[in-house]
């Protein structure tokens, strides 16, 4: 191997572990990210952070019907998926960065 051979390696080196740093310092943000899923035109409301961890619910007075408790559920369910898919765009989105233009062999 050349000379520069090993120059241009140690760089890529460095190259990854900067960009490892990056994505642990995004991740660690994902955390600290709060997303809103809502249900019934505000009825239920869930929040969970970037690492899909349930930290809230609210639910409307009116959206508890003692003789309807399966509709509450429903609302509690589409809460909560619409909460996850969100924290799931943010990922992509924010995790996306460091993987664009990159062809791995996944």
């Amino acid at each position: 191997m050349k000379r520069g051979g090993m120059g241009n390696m140690q760089g890529m080196m460095k190259q990854m572990q900067k960009m490892q740093k990056q994505m642990q310092e995004a991740q660690e943000q994902l955390g600290q990210e709060k997303i809103e899923g809502t249900s019934g035109g505000g009825m239920v409301t869930v929040v969970v952070t970037g690492h899909k961890e349930v930290v809230d619910v609210q639910i409307k007075p009116e959206a508890v019907d003692p003789d309807d408790v399966e509709m509450l559920q429903d609302l509690v369910l589409a809460a909560v998926n619409d909460a996850l898919k969100k924290a799931d765009e943010l990922t992509n989105n924010t995790m996306g960065q460091f993987t664009k233009g990159l062809n791995l062999p996944f």
